[in-house]
């Protein structure tokens, strides 16, 4: 069997642009280019069918490294709990007092963003700190 050499991730969401160019601001993800023969993502947007405009966007790191995030437009809303989240690193390598700095200064950056904190999961012996969050659809993550 081959490798897998790529994958992305994707959000089914309410609107696919802000919730990418949140997702931009949390990772230092960049927005590509758009495709050719275009000038922006609006005009490709406005070439596209009414019913699909504004139903996709996408988002990617700028080194290559990370995998691409794309965010697609559904219609119904989140009920329930993710059973897949991100968790944005934030503390590797940190503990005790330092990590719980690095994690609380992050997590007052991304409230500044829309994102909501939930809660803190204090260290317990054998986890580190982390806190669980919000995106700006209620979609969870945790600082870790």
């Amino acid at each position: 069997m081959a490798p897998i050499k790529q994958f992305q991730v994707t959000f089914d969401c309410a609107d696919p642009d802000r919730v990418a160019r949140f997702w931009c601001e949390v990772l230092g993800y960049v927005v590509p280019p758009p495709p050719e023969g275009y000038a922006s993502w609006g005009e490709f947007d406005s070439s596209l069918p009414p019913e699909r405009q504004g139903s996709a966007f996408a988002c990617v790191d700028p080194s290559g490294v990370g995998p691409r995030l794309f965010f697609q437009r559904v219609p119904e809303g989140k009920v329930v709990k993710n059973r897949v989240h991100l968790d944005v690193r934030v503390g590797a390598g940190l503990v005790g007092e330092e990590r719980l700095a690095a994690l609380e200064a992050e997590c007052e950056r991304l409230v500044a963003l829309g994102a909501v904190r939930v809660r803190l999961l204090a260290a317990d012996g054998f986890d580190e700190s982390c806190i669980v969050m919000e995106d700006i659809e209620g979609n969870e993550f945790c600082l870790d």
